[in-house]
């Protein structure tokens, strides 16, 4: 079928809104018609070819929408289903057959590499081979998916809404609700409110979290972040975050940090805001960094690591994100702003500009 799809036919290309071709969904897939798609940071990195991404590529990997056709093979999904998409797994290796589908041995292979779960992709242009993203591409008017990546989204919950929590969200949700896990009282820092740092501050806060300490450089946020639960802002261009946590506990620091930036000088600084047994979570896309290790983690019993997908299996975590928004307890909507899809060059550069958090493209109802 012919779709509408927002195409990228070069590194550092413009998203062009082109006419493409969706072949029709296989035993294992269903046939998606896009309501909505978050844009997300990785996105902007593949733009860019940060992720060794094969071009022409149709982006996108935060989207919901309604279930027109489902395969021969889809049992959990029927026409007229609502859907949320998240990534892609392959439900067969060691870390799959367990329950810990973000650390999936195809993970990358199945979500940057170009291609869908059978190796080939869904689209086309004038009959050129067109790369598909995250097993999704969801900057379009419809998408063939995979089951594995498909999650149902309650009667009466706005698409619009769930789209983002697919991957940004709940990155952050879950490196404090699945990994981190903290008690009440415990203390943490969150470093780099964006989207995916708020998610972790509100999660923090679902934990009951004491004191909750956001780190930017961007006023506004901050100011975000204190109403969505945060106990103290600090604006890193002004304080030192280090000394300004341990002064807050009389020396101690915090038990957990969590790292939205990826900026190297950030994560060390995170590091050194946690105590002695410290844990820090790194969820942004972080490539180099300069530390003293034995000083800075070893001597001080500290554990830093890295974070995928928030440690989520979407089926099971998604849900339980859009129950805790539904009750009041999870405001996903204050972080986001609405674009429509012909707007996604605004949307991207917004997003770039720290103008907005979580952007939400909207392609149809």
């Amino acid at each position: 079928m012919k779709i509408e799809a927002a195409v990228v036919h070069e590194v550092n290309g413009p998203y062009l809104i082109e006419e493409v071709e969706l072949a029709a969904p296989r035993a294992d897939e269903v046939l998606v018609k896009v309501s909505a798609s978050g844009i997300c940071h990785t996105d902007v990195g593949a733009q860019k070819g940060d992720f060794g991404n094969i071009f022409p590529i149709v982006l996108g990997h935060e989207g919901s929408g309604v279930v027109m056709e489902a395969g021969s093979g889809v049992k959990e999904f029927k026409p007229g289903d609502r859907v949320a998409m998240s990534f892609s797994w392959c439900g067969e290796c060691p870390a799959c057959s367990t329950g810990r589908s973000w650390g999936c041995s195809r993970l990358y292979d199945l979500n940057f590499a170009g291609h869908d779960y059978y190796g080939g992709t869904p689209l086309s242009r004038n009959g050129e081979r067109v790369s598909c993203f995250f097993g999704q591409s969801s900057f379009a008017s419809h998408a063939v998916v995979h089951k594995n990546n498909l999650v149902r989204v309650p009667d009466g919950m706005d698409l619009r809404i769930a789209a983002p929590v697919g991957c940004g969200i709940q990155t952050g949700a879950g490196s404090v609700l699945n990994y981190l896990r903290p008690v009440p009282g415990n203390g943490i820092v969150v470093s780099g409110c964006g989207g995916v740092g708020m998610s972790a501050l509100m999660a923090a806060r679902l934990c009951g979290c004491d004191p909750i300490v956001a780190v930017d450089v961007v006023d506004s946020r901050l100011e975000l972040a204190l109403e969505l639960g945060a106990t103290r802002a600090v604006n890193a261009k002004r304080e030192n975050p280090v000394q300004a946590v341990h002064e807050l506990t009389g020396g101690r620091g915090v038990e957990y940090a969590v790292e939205c930036s990826g900026i190297g000088e950030c994560i060390r600084t995170a590091v050194n805001c946690t105590g002695a047994f410290g844990v820090i979570a790194v969820c942004g896309a972080a490539y180099d960094l300069r530390i003293n290790f034995h000083e800075e983690v070893t001597a001080m019993h500290r554990t830093l690591t890295g974070i995928i997908e928030g440690h989520s299996n979407p089926k099971l975590f998604i849900p339980k994100l859009l129950s805790f928004y539904e009750k009041g307890l999870f405001p996903i909507d204050k972080l986001i702003k609405f674009y429509d899809f012909k707007d996604i060059e605004q949307a991207v550069e917004d997003s770039v500009q720290g103008i907005a958090l979580k952007p939400v493209l909207v392609m149809g109802s």
